[in-house]
C-alpha cells in the first residue's frame, strides 16, 4: 500500500477486533455500546409505534398523518440545535441530557391521552432522537480523530445489529397485540435510552482533534473565526445537495415494498427479505468500505459512484414492471442489494465530506446544519416517491435515477472546490465559496 508499510498494530482488523479496539480507545467502546443498546430500542418502538398509536391510542389515518408530519418538522429541528448548543456546552452532558429527554417522553406516552399532548410529546421524542445522532457524531469526530471514518463505519454496523435485535424483540409484542404488550415495548425502549445515558455518563469529555499545526513562516495567532453555517453558501449548498444523496433510505423503506406490491408480480413474502439484505450487507461490509472512502478526497469521489449505483437500482425498480414473477422478484432484490451499496458509500462519504468541509472552529454549528439534510429526506423522501415518482410508473423512477446521478456530479465537483480551497489556506472562499 501506497504511503508506508502497516505494522501489524495497523493492519486491518475484523469487525470484532475493531469493536473491541475502536478508535478511541475506552470511551469509543463505551459510546458504541450505548448506541447499540439505543438502536435496539429504537427498533423495538418503531416496528410497533404506528400499529400503537392507531389500535391502542384510536387515531385515524388523518391524525396519524400529523403526528407523523410534526415529529418530521421536529427531527429536522433537532440537529441544528444540538449543533448550536455543542459550541457552548460539553458534548457528553448534552447527550446524556437528550436521552433523558427521550426516557421522560417514552414514559410520558405511557399516560398520556389527549391528542394534543401526544403531539408534543411525540415532536420532542423525534427532537432529541435527532439531537442525540448528532451529538453523537459531534463526539466520535472527536474521539476518534483521523479515524473517524472507521468509527463510523463501527457505529453503524452495531446500529443495524441494534435496529435488527430490535425489530425481533417487537415481532414478540406485536405477536400478542395486547395493550400491556404495546406498553411493554415503550417501556423497553424507554430503558434503552436510560442505560445510554448512564453509559454515557462513564465516558470523558472528548478534545477537539486535529488542530492543523501553523506552515513555516505563517503567523501564529489563529485565522478568525469562521462564519455562520447560516451565512455559508458553499456549506449551504452541501447540505442542500446531500438531501437527494440521502434517498437510498426512502427507496430501500417505501420505493421498494410498495413498488412490488403494486406494481410487479412478485410475492409480497419478498418485502421482508429487502430489510434482511440491507442488514447484512451494512453489518458485514460497512468497514470494508470505510477504508476506501475513508479520507476527504475520496468521499467526494465517491459521491458520483453513489449516483450511478443509485441510477442503476432506479432502472432495475423501472424494468421489473411487467417481467413476470421469477423476474421481478430476482430485479427487485438485486434492486434492494444496490440500494444498499449505495447507502454503505453514502453513509461514510456524506459524514466525511460534513466533517472535512466544515470549519474547525465552527465544526459543532456547522455539523449540527449538516444533520438536517438526513431529516429532510425522511420527512420529504416518501412523499417525493408516492406523490411524484411511482405515480409518472417506469419513467419515474428512470427520471429519479438520472436526476440523482446529475446532483451528485454537482455535489462532487463542489466538494472538491471546496477542499481545495480550504487545503490553500484561503479563509474568505471557506466561508464563501466561488
Amino acid at each position: 500500500m501506497r504511503g508506508g508499510t502497516k505494522t501489524g498494530k495497523d493492519r486491518p482488523q475484523g469487525l470484532m477486533g475493531q469493536l473491541r479496539r475502536p478508535p478511541g480507545g475506552r470511551d469509543a467502546r463505551i459510546m458504541l455500546l450505548a448506541q447499540f443498546l439505543d438502536r435496539s430500542g429504537t427498533g423495538v418502538w418503531a416496528a410497533g409505534c404506528v400499529l400503537y398509536f392507531t389500535f391502542v391510542v384510536g387515531l385515524d389515518a388523518r391524525q396519524l398523518g400529523v403526528l407523523l408530519g410534526a415529529a418530521g418538522v421536529a427531527g429536522i429541528a433537532g440537529s441544528p440545535l444540538a449543533g448550536h448548543l455543542a459550541g457552548r456546552f460539553p458534548v457528553r452532558r448534552l447527550l446524556i441530557a437528550a436521552h433523558l429527554l427521550r426516557l421522560g417522553t417514552l414514559c410520558a406516552l405511557l399516560v398520556v391521552t389527549r391528542y394534543e399532548v401526544l403531539l408534543a410529546v411525540v415532536a420532542l421524542t423525534h427532537l432529541g432522537d435527532r439531537a442525540a445522532k448528532t451529538l453523537e457524531m459531534l463526539f466520535a469526530t472527536r474521539v476518534a480523530g483521523e479515524r473517524r471514518a472507521t468509527y463510523q463505519a463501527l457505529a453503524r454496523s452495531s446500529a443495524n445489529a441494534g435496529y435488527a435485535l430490535g425489530a425481533g424483540v417487537a415481532a414478540i409484542g406485536l405477536a400478542v397485540g395486547t395493550r400491556q404488550a404495546y406498553q411493554a415495548l415503550i417501556l423497553a425502549n424507554a430503558l434503552s435510552f436510560l442505560a445510554a445515558a448512564i453509559l454515557v455518563r462513564r465516558t470523558g469529555e472528548p478534545r477537539e482533534h486535529g488542530r492543523v499545526a501553523a506552515r513555516a513562516g505563517a503567523p501564529a495567532d489563529p485565522p478568525p473565526a469562521p462564519s455562520s453555517p447560516w451565512r455559508d453558501r458553499g456549506y449551504l449548498r452541501f447540505v442542500l445537495l446531500d438531501i437527494p444523496m440521502n434517498l437510498d433510505d426512502s427507496i430501500l423503506s417505501v420505493g421498494l415494498p410498495l413498488w412490488l406490491v403494486t406494481r410487479t408480480d412478485a410475492p409480497h413474502a419478498l418485502v421482508p427479505a429487502f430489510l434482511v439484505i440491507n442488514t447484512v450487507l451494512v453489518v458485514a461490509l460497512q468497514l470494508r468500505v470505510s477504508a476506501r472512502v475513508g479520507q476527504p478526497r475520496q468521499a467526494a469521489e465517491a459521491v458520483a459512484v453513489y449516483g450511478l449505483t443509485l441510477l442503476a437500482c432506479t432502472v432495475l425498480l423501472a424494468l421489473s414492471t411487467g417481467a413476470g414473477a421469477w423476474a421481478a422478484s430476482a430485479g427487485l432484490l438485486l434492486a434492494a442489494v444496490l440500494a444498499t451499496a449505495a447507502e454503505l458509500m453514502r453513509s461514510v462519504s456524506s459524514w466525511e465530506l460534513a466533517v472535512s468541509l466544515a470549519p474547525e472552529r465552527a465544526r459543532a454549528s456547522y455539523l449540527g446544519v449538516a444533520g438536517m439534510s438526513q431529516s429532510v429526506q425522511k420527512s420529504a423522501g416518501p412523499l417525493l416517491l408516492t406523490g411524484a415518482v411511482m405515480p409518472a410508473g417506469p419513467a419515474g423512477w428512470i427520471a429519479l435515477g438520472a436526476a440523482v446521478t446529475a446532483l451528485s456530479v454537482v455535489q462532487r465537483r463542489s466538494g472538491l472546490r471546496r477542499l481545495r480551497a480550504m487545503e490553500a489556506g484561503t479563509p474568505e472562499t471557506v466561508k464563501h465559496p466561488a
